[in-house]
């Protein structure tokens, strides 16, 4: 992605605002966290003030924005957008074009994927699977 393709999303980024991540090269908003150690892939999109660590990786066209946190061995993947104040940790995947919003908690070697969404205080975890159009919302918890 260029520049000139980011700023169709975002008018006022420069390249004094973002950067290209050095691992996949991926565009960066300055004002977000990312570990040399982290994969952002050439579409993908760190914002805000997430904070993305450990062995992470975000590709495709993957989102990770607002105060979201993405550490260990997490992937985002596909259409994903993982935002809010959502944590995505441990082995844990969101894919497709799925949600993970609010105060969400993906954890684990849990799966959330196709369009399904975890919002609010839900929160999904050990080997549990989110997918389709789920929705986990609330104070909901799924585990297996």
């Amino acid at each position: 992605m260029t520049l000139e393709t980011l700023q169709l999303t975002f008018p006022d980024a420069t390249s004094t605002t973002w950067h290209q991540h050095s691992t996949g090269g991926g565009w960066v908003e300055n004002t977000a966290s990312v570990d040399e150690t982290v994969f952002v892939g050439p579409e993908a999109l760190v914002y805000g003030n997430a904070w993305v660590c450990g062995n992470a990786w975000v590709s495709d066209n993957a989102r990770v924005s607002g105060k979201a946190w993405v550490h260990g061995n997490a992937w985002v993947s596909g259409d994903a957008m993982v935002c809010g104040n959502a944590m995505v940790y441990g082995n844990a995947r969101v894919c497709g074009t799925a949600e993970v919003s609010g105060d969400a908690l993906v954890c684990g070697d849990a799966l959330v994927c196709g369009e399904a969404m975890v919002c609010g205080n839900a929160m999904v975890s050990d080997n549990a699977k989110v997918c389709g159009d789920a929705i986990v919302c609330g104070n909901d918890r799924v585990t297996y």
